[in-house]
């Protein structure tokens, strides 16, 4: 198949290039491709690695589903949709950047579930520089919010970008005491729906001289498992996670963990062991967090990671070197797939070794599973049967 255009493949491999750039054409079809039922960051990843482009994949995810064993197509998003959805969000100062573009954030460009696209407003430049994010208690403490403050503010004197997701407590005191030097809130919903509506004017605030960055769709009224999803583009964007006040269940642990399977440094200010909103964090200082009490701490411990240049992992298909073997898989390589599945994640190069399949055999039926809801993508190339 030739291309007159840079695919799309090339874009996502070159990502640590920084110098790719979609045409307005390519954007939408990321865009659509994106929005399509059942398709998230990694399938979005594993189609452009097999199709070579979205546009490309985009016409053969009808027949994936349906081999998959899906009872109906998954919905496709149309290109009618996209527009509005790209002329909505021009409306407002947004724009949509994608990963592999040179105002992608670095960090985030590393980790394996990085958003395609991202919807930002606000000044880019934000991105590009050294982060740390703050997070921890919705109903904190006035102490808490009082450190929360001045660490946002010490830390954005040093230099440091501070990213949060603008919740209540602890979120917003980390936007509010790094407004003046900029700071990133990653949001769970679209940019037409903050979320908690009362913080709309501090992230018009934090636009002013900051970013408010978004995967969602522009119209996206977030819902309870949007927020750990949000979470994790905290932690991506930043070189450490400091929490304060943490309850033993809580979403700041959930952005602490997804911190350490990013390979982020993870904080933790000491709390009171009779306040129960220091649970979560107390415990992460037993389990080796670094504790925090002042900025210096924090910067003391990131300094080495930010004078080592950033060694982005260009993001390569699975098995680069398998050819398509110009066939679509049979029922009988079907049933061997599924029989080695199951709801425990196995990796995928065990569905090769142990099903002998060829490469492309297999992905393909990957692709039709998890096209047809009945596959769920992991961390670590792992895969496992919703």
């Amino acid at each position: 198949m030739k291309h007159d255009r840079p695919t799309d493949v090339a874009m996502v491999v070159g990502a640590a290039s920084a110098a790719v750039h979609l045409t307005d054409e390519q954007r939408l079809d990321w865009l659509r491709l994106i929005r399509s039922q059942n398709v998230g960051p990694r399938t979005f990843r594993a189609l452009i690695d097999h199709y070579a482009d979205a546009r490309a994949a985009l016409a053969a995810l009808p027949g994936l589903a349906r081999r998959g064993g899906a009872s109906a197509p998954g919905r496709i998003a149309t290109r009618e949709e996209a527009l509005r959805e790209m002329r909505a969000a021009q409306s407002i100062g947004v724009a949509f950047v994608a990963l592999g573009e040179s105002d992608y954030p670095p960090r985030l460009m590393m980790i394996d579930d990085a958003p395609p696209l991202i919807a930002v407003r606000g000044r880019l430049a934000k991105l590009m520089q050294p982060t740390v994010a703050i997070v921890g208690a919705r109903n904190a403490s006035a102490a808490g919010i009082k450190f929360a403050e001045r660490l946002a503010r010490e830390l954005g004197e040093a230099g440091l970008i501070v990213a949060s997701g603008l919740a209540r407590g602890i979120d917003a005191a980390a936007h509010r005491g790094s407004l003046a030097t900029g700071t990133v809130a990653a949001i769970a919903g679209g940019h037409n729906y903050i979320y908690p509506p009362e913080h709309v004017p501090l992230a018009d605030a934090i636009a002013a001289d900051g970013v408010v960055l978004s995967e969602m769709p522009i119209d996206h009224q977030p819902r309870a498992r949007d927020f750990p999803r949000r979470n994790r583009l905290i932690s991506g964007l930043a070189a450490g996670v400091v929490v304060i006040e943490a309850a033993q269940r809580s979403g700041s642990l959930i952005t602490a963990r997804m911190a350490l399977e990013q390979g982020r440094e993870v904080f933790a200010v000491p709390g009171s062991p009779l306040d129960p909103r220091c649970e979560g964090s107390n415990n992460l200082l037993k389990q080796g967090a670094t504790p925090v009490t002042e900025a210096g701490d924090v910067i003391a411990a990131l300094r080495p990671i930010f004078e080592r240049p950033i060694q982005l992992t260009a993001h390569e298909p699975e098995h680069p070197m398998a050819p398509s073997t110009g066939r679509e898989p049979n029922e009988d390589e079907r049933a061997r797939i599924i029989v080695l599945l199951g709801p425990t994640p196995v990796s995928i190069d065990d569905l090769i070794r142990l099903s002998g399949l060829p490469v492309a055999i297999v992905r393909t039926l990957l692709l039709e599973l998890e096209l047809a809801g009945k596959l769920e993508r992991h961390g670590g190339a792992l895969v496992s049967l919703v």
